[in-house]
């Protein structure tokens, strides 16, 4: 594998940097799984399975709602600032959970908190693509995307030590460590080059693609196909013919991926605690470690998959991959090390159908629609995720003691995504033919 642009070791300390906060990131948002069976037991809370499921929404309602709002600030403030205020504002606000009194208390925390998330992730990859060659974008992508799971597994492992010897409240003041992040993100993250060219700070951004050895933006040429591109290229592009088709299709199934992955994350510890059949001697969070450890050692094999097969077809066969594995699941619970290995391939088919279902994206429209038609599937579906953990959480309040009413929904979730998948890709066309590669680099 080659250097970003021309080798630049700083470049690749942006790299690193903009992972280490998607793992932040990755962390906050799956912490609360690993807290629920904790939460539920609290003392004077009061906590059922159906008001810990509301809570579990709140953090996603938060994200859904700061998304809304992240392009506008990330226009005005720059990517750079965007990113600082982000990481301290969910630290601030993840941390004090930990103080929190009581289900009202916590659930508003969770909630404010989930904010400062929405814009986080795509900020951190708009930047790191930036900062590598078409050719690797692809690649960075992929690890950004890896560094979900990543935190989610840090949670798993942090909570797995510091629950029983510290209480559930250490786990979010561990949130506070993400203030040394905003300190080296001010030291060490440079702005966009692109956006600083866009306000007029051509000095600027030629400085930065000088120091980190970047190639300029080029400016866009007015031209009778630039024009029409800016006609095409508007939001109800993807809402038209021939794009309505895919938009819808990418849309639910987004949607369905984002219920299965983050009702998994929020709900599997608490779901295999409560159900006897998977008290197989180990403690509930190995679960939720395999299931992102899955999800981590996916990323660049999806990345391969798509490559190889085309991304819309691997999409294809991880979200089937995910269903089949959630649902037997419920029939092989008996054995420690294939509950485990069961657990990772839903880790592949929830996750890593969500990374490929990125990259179909991109195939499946024009370069003047890509970001609407990324937008609309992302930031519509994280309709499943605000919505997962209620639904889970309403399904285990009444019938308590059993994990298969909710393991069966992820299960279905995961193969409604696939069959709308296969609908996308035999009864729609891409609109571009270039190689996968060349399509993960837009």
């Amino acid at each position: 594998m080659t250097a970003p642009r021309t080798g630049s070791r700083s470049a690749w300390m942006v790299l690193a940097l903009c992972w280490l906060i998607v793992i932040y990131d990755g962390y906050d948002l799956i912490v609360y799984g690993t807290t629920i069976p904790a939460l539920t037991t609290e003392k004077g809370w009061h906590l059922s399975a159906d008001g810990a499921g509301h809570i579990g929404s709140l953090a996603f309602g938060g994200m859904l709602v700061g998304a809304l709002f992240a392009g506008a600030v990330a226009d005005r403030l720059g990517r750079r600032r965007t990113i600082v205020v982000s990481v301290l504002w969910f630290s601030i606000f993840t941390g004090l959970c930990g103080w929190a009194d009581g289900p009202v208390m916590f659930g508003s925390l969770r909630f404010i908190g989930g904010l400062g998330l929405g814009g986080l992730v795509p900020s951190a990859n708009a930047l790191a693509a930036e900062f590598v060659t078409p050719r690797l974008r692809s690649v960075a992508s992929t690890a950004m995307m890896s560094g979900v799971p990543v935190g989610g597994s840090l949670a798993a492992v942090i909570g797995l030590h510091a629950l029983p010897a510290f209480g559930w409240e250490s786990l979010y003041f561990f949130a506070f460590s993400g203030l040394l992040l905003v300190a080296l993100t001010l030291a060490l993250l440079p702005e966009s080059p692109t956006w600083l060219r866009a306000k007029g700070r051509v000095s600027d951004a030629a400085a930065i693609e000088a120091r980190y050895r970047l190639r300029p933006v080029a400016e866009p040429e007015q031209s009778e196909a630039s024009a029409d591109a800016r006609t095409t290229g508007t939001a109800w592009g993807v809402l038209r013919a021939p794009y309505l088709v895919p938009t819808l299709l990418f849309f639910v199934a987004t949607t369905a991926g984002m219920f299965a992955w983050y009702g998994l994350g929020t709900w599997l510890p608490k779901l295999t605690k409560s159900d006897a059949r998977f008290d197989l001697g180990n403690d509930a969070l190995t679960y939720l470690l395999a299931l992102n450890l899955g999800a981590v050692a996916v990323s660049a094999v999806t990345a391969w998959l798509g490559t190889r097969y085309g991304a819309l077809r691997a999409a294809i066969g991880t979200a089937a991959v995910g269903a089949i594995s959630l649902a037997l699941l419920l029939t092989y619970p008996s054995s420690l090390p294939v509950v485990y290995l069961l657990l990772i391939l839903a880790g592949v088919g929830s996750h890593g159908t969500l990374c490929l279902i990125i990259a179909a994206i991109a195939n499946h429209y024009p370069p003047t629609l890509r970001a609407t038609a990324l937008g609309s599937a992302l930031g519509g579906g994280r309709v499943g995720a605000v919505i997962a953990p209620s639904v889970a959480g309403w399904l285990l309040e009444r019938t308590p003691g059993s994990a298969s009413s909710s393991i069966l929904l992820f299960a279905a979730a995961s193969g409604v995504g696939a069959v709308l998948l296969l609908a996308t890709a035999l009864f729609t066309r891409p609109a571009v033919t270039e190689p996968v590669e060349s399509v993960f680099a837009h």
